[in-house]
């Protein structure tokens, strides 16, 4: 007897996107206002020159912002940052600055001077974003080029995610506040 049973569509999506949550961070050049939002809809599209698409809501503020310096930060955060991540993606910037209000510590990114953050994370990006496609202007996905990444030593080894089944593991958002972390590394043939 199959254990398989239909999912409402609404759910679909999840099936797939079990990768880490993200951060997404952003600032408007002219303000110095800065912004910080989780996002659970991430990847790869490219290796060289390496590009990512994430999803932004075209209604977020950050979309703004992201579409108004033509720039945005991906933080990796660690388990460590769940009550952060949670926190960030649960209410708007417009109002107050979440790296404040949340006591979320700051470093400016080398090449586009984004607010990044290292303190209980294990990794970040700078992005150039990339001009208007058909599928950002129609959807909710924004692509940019990586131009700076930095990652802890201790978590990622000579270009792999070294896990240690503690601290220094990622993030997955199930939905409704629930996470997991990262688990144990199998290496296939062993």
């Amino acid at each position: 007897m199959s254990h398989f049973r239909p999912i409402e569509l609404k759910h679909a999506s999840r099936l797939l996107n079990h990768g880490p949550t993200i951060l997404i961070t952003s600032q408007d050049e002219h303000t110095e206002r800065r912004n910080v939002m989780a996002a659970a809809w991430s990847m790869p599209v490219e290796f060289e020159p390496p590009r990512v698409a994430i999803v932004v809501d075209k209604t977020a503020w950050s979309r703004d912002l992201i579409e108004r310096s033509g720039k945005f930060g991906i933080v990796i955060p660690g388990i460590a940052a769940v009550n952060w991540t949670w926190a960030v993606g649960s209410v708007s910037g417009r109002v107050e600055d979440k790296f404040n209000c949340y006591g979320i510590p700051v470093v400016q990114g080398p090449v586009l001077g984004l607010p990044l953050i290292e303190a209980k994370c294990l990794a970040w990006m700078e992005c150039r974003l990339l001009p208007a496609t058909a599928a950002q202007e129609k959807y909710d996905t924004l692509f940019g080029e990586v131009v700076s990444a930095a990652a802890d030593e201790r978590a990622f080894v000579e270009g792999r995610w070294q896990f240690d089944d503690g601290k220094l593991n990622t993030l997955h958002h199930l939905g409704a506040g629930t996470f997991i972390s990262s688990g144990k590394r199998i290496i296939a043939g062993e």
